[in-house]
């Protein structure tokens, strides 16, 4: 890394790339980068400095970078297909390429690493534990996989200093590809081992054998926080405590729901932190909050320090994210894209809102995960008094013979029940205007968010 001056992203879109870039333009680097579409994140790190284009098109990277190929670092995803021109280009003419992780991997283990790792859960939590360090005035930096409300991005720059190994680094630890297995922390949350990404892991068993990997990693002396009924115990070196909402060494208790919010303590080892007030709702996110709490408290963060911070934080983008809170309706737009994370979500929706009828707004993510989980979609869903089910986003997938929305439709149990296309939506919802609705999944439905946004202003 010494003789590096130029560092180039191929897919710099993506949340976990546009964090590194970000952490290499404010260190010093020059910064270009590739990626398929334009968004409001690629328009942001325009903005900040960086060149970026989104035609696959060699003679779109930058000449000087092309010209000082030892000068220059590639750094790509494994969703880029490897029959890309650039990928190609670069690697036939001998640049150095790592993925994300690898990079990644060596920049957090420069530092004390607080890695957070699961199925589901992974970017509230791990967005929650930069936000307690920051808040309370330890030096950090952190990797993040969403953008947080508190600070608008997905990267926190730490304060300068001589020894790195003083700064805390909080990685959103990531299962898709073994990614995480890159990282060495020397404290580590495991929220969920799911099955899930069976594109990648072919079967659940994969999963679990990599999440023992991943735990394998913690540095000797270090800790695991592990969600309560999680089997790693044994598969680690790290001294393990395990977490949930209502039971485990550290857990909540006295939890009750006031002017929409979720108040509770938070039990520990050695103590109580009494009447924490949490704005981001979910009782999926009040377990994330204890196990964000442990991590803290395990790296020497004041109990009071945390119940403050826990107190100002907003949430991530697109996790239970209030679009429009009206008196005629409540929007929210949440990531969810997994059943667990789906079922989490409604129920936490209908335990805020219990007097309205709830319509979900379900876009499933990848054919292979609709083909894998149709059963477990159509039961959690099927929460929600009314679902619209839209087309399956594809993302890096082809379509699989047979594997429609169809399959999770034919299951729900809803009250009232639609399968349209994302062009039918609005005036679905201008025919009808629910009271309570929610956008979910992972795909491209957050585009959809203004348009529905403008129907329900114009109808109340």
């Amino acid at each position: 890394m010494n003789n590096i001056r130029y560092v180039y992203f191929l897919g710099i879109g993506g949340i976990g790339m546009s964090a590194l870039a970000r952490w290499f333009l404010v260190n010093g680097y020059e910064v270009a980068g590739y990626d398929k579409t334009s968004t409001a994140l690629t328009d942001a790190l325009q903005q900040e400095g960086m060149v970026i284009h989104f035609e696959e098109d060699v003679e779109q990277i930058p000449a000087h970078f092309r010209e000082n190929r030892d000068e220059t670092l590639v750094i790509y995803t494994p969703a880029v297909p490897k029959n890309h021109q650039e990928y190609v280009y670069l690697t036939e003419h001998g640049f150095t390429l790592q993925k994300r992780s690898q990079v990644l991997g060596f920049l957090a283990g420069r530092m004390t690493t607080v890695a957070i790792a699961g199925t589901h859960g992974k970017t509230t939590t791990s967005s929650m534990v930069a936000h307690i360090l920051k808040d309370s005035g330890m030096n950090c930096a952190a990797f993040l996989g969403g953008i947080t409300q508190n600070y608008g991005t997905n990267f926190l720059l730490n304060e300068p200093t001589d020894d790195l190994s003083k700064v805390i680094c909080v990685v959103e630890a990531d299962e898709f590809d073994r990614s995480f297995l890159t990282l060495f922390p020397q404290v580590a949350i495991v929220t969920s081992t799911d099955a899930d990404h069976l594109d990648i892991y072919g079967d659940h068993t994969a999963v679990l054998d990599s999440f023992s990997a991943f735990v394998g990693q913690i540095k000797t002396g270090g800790t695991l926080f592990m969600r309560r009924g999680l089997a790693l115990a044994d598969r680690t070196p790290a001294t393990v405590y395990d977490y949930s909402l209502d039971k485990g060494a550290y857990h909540s208790r006295n939890l009750r729901i006031e002017n929409a919010c979720f108040v509770f303590d938070i039990v520990y080892p050695e103590g109580i932190i009494g009447n924490v007030a949490l704005q981001m709702p979910g009782f999926h996110n009040v377990e994330n909050a204890v196990a964000a709490a442990a991590a803290a408290l395990q790296v020497g963060v004041k109990p009071e320090a945390i119940r403050l911070a826990l107190g100002n934080y907003k949430g991530v983008k697109r996790r239970f994210e209030y679009i429009l809170k009206s008196k005629n309706v409540i929007f929210i737009d949440d990531y969810a894209h997994h059943p667990a994370e789906v079922f989490a979500f409604l129920s936490s929706l209908k335990a805020l809102y219990p007097e309205r009828k709830v319509t979900a707004i379900f876009q499933p993510h990848l054919f292979s995960r609709t083909r894998d989980f149709a059963d477990e979609f159509a039961k959690s869903l099927s929460l929600a008094d009314r679902v619209i089910l839209l087309d399956i986003y594809p993302a890096r997938e082809l379509p699989i013979e047979g594997v429609t929305a169809d399959l999770i439709f034919k299951s729900i149990q809803s009250e009232t029940k639609i399968q349209c296309s994302k062009a039918e939506l609005a005036d679905i919802l201008r025919n009808d205007p629910p009271e309570l609705v929610a956008t979910i999944g992972a795909g491209d439905i957050d585009q959809m968010i203004p348009v529905l946004k403008n129907i329900f202003q114009t109808n109340q």
